[in-house]
């Protein structure tokens, strides 16, 4: 048996979720390099990795880019890495829209290359048992789906502007998206609406928004969610009804609580982004995604469902513009 070597994995970004993507590709024994506008210092002496000069030198290093950059520019960096055959792990949401986001799909599969969106919802482990669970019919016929997520919120500006691709929903609430289109399937049609609204595409916390689903299969789903400003803990909630029961999840109840600094940034992210518990979700799927390069087989989250979550996330954004109407979402 010729043993394999070991994964060459370039990440582009140092923010708050760099950290827990490091850790993960060192886990499965890659190595690891990075780079960033930022100073990356400080993150490449705690991993003991190399910096890169800028994207371009990285790309050329690497088997697997990491977009880990803000998400104006998921586009012009998968492209880049794509046209140089690399395969790549976009954090989500996956692209600004869901047509920018099918032609990073398209040059993926049209260069032969892998592309995973990273929605690390996925690799929860109790989302991933209430998924299993309804799958397998334990509740009986899913009726309905609610779930919740908020916390402080970030502290860096592009997150409130939503014109720059930023906005709660465009960045938080697509987690739950994700969920819902995993549990219950296509979305039929949106209804959102957001408190307060943005002023001229800006936000300012705290901020809160709900997102009411209707699915194509008749499964109707209400995601609530928000910014909440500076100390708000970080909390997610799920509950799946069915004809024959009801599964549910809450963070804050959780045996195993949500670690404050897991997150990879000494708690300096927790309020915002997805905490680490003691499943080691990034580490899952990291796991996930490089499996499945090695082996050729599907991840747990294809660039469709990527494509998907963005398009809702669409809709949402036209509700809201529409003063809470009703929007389709395109097959």
């Amino acid at each position: 048996m010729v043993e394999q070597a070991p994964l060459r994995v370039g990440l582009i970004g140092a923010g708050g979720i760099a950290a827990a993507h490091l850790d993960a590709w060192q886990a499965v024994g890659a190595d690891c390099v990075i780079s960033s506008r930022s100073r990356p210092e400080a993150l490449a002496a705690r991993f003991g990795v190399a910096i890169a000069e800028d994207a371009e030198a990285l790309i050329d290093r690497v088997d697997v880019v990491g977009i880990l950059t803000p998400t104006p520019t998921h586009l012009d960096l998968a492209l880049r890495a794509i046209a140089r055959g690399r395969h790549v792990v976009c954090e989500k949401p996956l692209a600004t829209s869901a047509a920018t986001a099918r032609t990073i799909a398209d040059a993926a599969a049209d260069a032969g290359v892998r592309l995973f969106p990273a929605h690390v919802v996925r690799y929860f482990a109790a989302y991933r048992r209430i998924q299993e669970q309804v799958a397998a019919g334990t509740i009986g016929a899913l009726r309905s789906l609610r779930l919740s997520r908020a916390g402080a919120g970030p502290t860096t500006a592009w997150f409130y502007d939503e014109g720059a691709g930023g906005g709660l929903i465009r960045d938080l609430l697509i987690h739950d998206i994700d969920q819902a289109l995993w549990l219950a399937g296509p979305v039929a049609s949106v209804v959102a609406r957001q408190d307060p609204p943005s002023v001229d595409g800006r936000l300012s916390a705290p901020v809160t928004a709900s997102v009411e689903l209707r699915h194509g299969t008749g499964v109707t789903t209400r995601i609530d969610g928000g910014w909440l400003g500076e100390g708000a803990p970080f909390r997610t909630t799920i509950e799946a009804t069915g004809s024959a029961g009801v599964l549910a999840h809450d963070s804050a109840a959780a045996e195993a609580p949500a670690r404050a600094d897991a997150s990879g940034a000494d708690g300096a992210d927790a309020g915002y982004l997805p905490p680490q518990t003691e499943d080691h979700p990034y580490r899952a799927q990291i796991a996930d995604f490089a499996e499945a390069i090695r082996t050729g087989r599907p991840a747990r989250v294809t660039p469709a469902d990527g494509i998907a979550a963005v398009a809702v996330v669409d809709a949402a954004y036209a509700s809201i513009a529409a003063g809470g109407a009703a929007v389709p979402v395109p097959a």
